[in-house]
């Protein structure tokens, strides 16, 4: 279906605007899906916070151009998808990573995270990424490790005094039973 040029200019505005806050983007060639696979493809990228768009090569350049993924305009090539992590930047890689493991006929092409571009392989790697949730949960731990080992360490002298008087106690015992 052809697009006029407002529609144009609408959809160069709209993928620009979602790319200028985007944390990343998945290009992945979709030859052969079928449109329900797409559709399948774009109700799961909706539950990740993932904007899915099937845009021309020509019509993305120009979105892109002014944002930190202008590193993959010279890159497009072929019938692509494009997929923007909104809020968190490994979301596109694992929907499109969990949707091809269904359907190889989704393959990653072009990968982009934080102004970078890098090869498909380092898919599996921007998939695993941690989540915001996870983000923090483990740099809490990293700071309530030190104040655990210190409380620790501070307790260990009397434990080992009440165990010492304990066994000392059960020793007794046993030599006057």
């Amino acid at each position: 279906m052809s697009l006029n040029l407002e529609q144009k200019k609408a959809l160069v505005t709209e993928v620009n605007e979602v790319a200028r806050t985007a944390q990343s983007v998945v290009a992945a060639e979709y030859r052969g899906l079928s449109v329900t696979q797409i559709t399948d493809l774009r109700a799961k990228a909706r539950k990740a916070g993932v904007y899915v768009r099937v845009v021309k090569n020509t019509l993305a350049r120009k979105a892109v151009t002014g944002t930190s993924f202008e590193c993959i305009a010279p890159q497009l090539k072929g019938p692509l998808i494009l997929a923007f992590s909104k809020d968190d930047p490994g979301a596109a890689a694992r929907v499109v990573k969990t949707f091809s493991k269904d359907n190889d006929k989704l393959v990653a092409t072009l990968i982009s995270l934080g102004g970078q571009l890098l090869s498909p392989k380092s898919l599996d790697q921007v998939a695993s990424l941690p989540t915001r949730e996870q983000a923090l949960s483990m740099l809490l731990g990293v700071l309530k490790a030190p104040i655990t080992k210190f409380v620790g360490t501070l307790a260990a002298p009397h434990t080992k005094l009440v165990r010492t008087v304990a066994a000392v106690k059960d020793q007794k015992a046993a030599a006057a039973g």
